[in-house]
């Protein structure tokens, strides 16, 4: 049994607590809808940084959350603007994104595992990822089929088909040859660039998409992976 006197507090914290409840849900809703997710993640760096690690920043900050409505409304530096958030949608954002402090702490591991392939001038090159099965090459791993897939459906159009490059656009295996790394091109892929006609991508395509082009594009650039579709798991 309660005391009579601790009902009432106890009463107003319950419902406190249903209300953040209900206001996280909504804001994690608003962030879906959106294109968050495509540059932004809770606990690591994607293209911009990431949720808990804004929080930090933040914190303590008495003018927090219209200084990050703001930027979510105007962009710059990279990231896209959104007007088409109302200012409330905007609040219930931030207000979420201040909260994710409770998971923040030590930044996402990168496997420290690498992968060595032998290229066909002898020489050997190392990854951070497989590019194929372990023990069943050529066939590519599930990532990089993926990567494939979604190249020749969306990127082939500019930048040619197997990643070949064109006219319209560069030939992305010199590029990443050239020292390309993944967050840059993450961050070229989501942001597009539209002065040269490149469409962003965030909102359409995920984080672990473009990771995906990014892997098979790597293998095209090494010469590991054929043109064509490559063998997968699923030959």
């Amino acid at each position: 049994m309660h005391r009579e006197g601790t009902v009432e507090p106890m009463k107003a914290l319950i419902l406190a607590a249903i209300a953040m409840s209900a206001l996280g849900q909504d804001a994690e809703k608003l962030i879906k809808a959106s294109d968050c997710f495509s540059c932004h993640a809770v606990e690591h760096e994607v293209v911009g940084p990431a949720f808990n690690a804004i929080a930090m920043r933040y914190a303590g900050q008495n003018n927090a959350i219209e200084k990050l409505a703001a930027k979510i409304r105007d962009g710059g530096n990279g990231m896209t603007p959104h007007p088409d958030l109302t200012d409330p949608q905007r609040t219930e954002i931030v207000k979420w994104i201040l909260s994710q402090t409770a998971s923040a702490g030590a930044p996402r591991q990168s496997e420290a595992k690498t992968y060595a392939y032998t290229l066909k001038d002898g020489t050997s090159v190392s990854l951070d990822f497989p590019l194929f099965l372990e023990g069943q090459a050529p066939k590519v791993t599930k990532d990089v089929f993926r990567g494939y897939q979604l190249f020749n459906s969306y990127c082939y159009r500019c930048h040619g088909t197997d990643a070949s490059g064109s006219q319209l656009a560069p030939d992305l295996r010199h590029s990443l040859a050239g020292g390309m790394k993944q967050r840059d091109f993450l961050s070229v892929a989501m942001a597009g660039k539209k002065e040269q006609g490149m469409p962003a991508w965030a909102g359409f395509l995920s984080e672990d998409d473009v990771v995906g082009i990014f892997r098979y594009v790597k293998g095209r650039s090494l010469d590991l992976v054929s043109s064509g579709r490559p063998p997968s798991a699923q030959d």
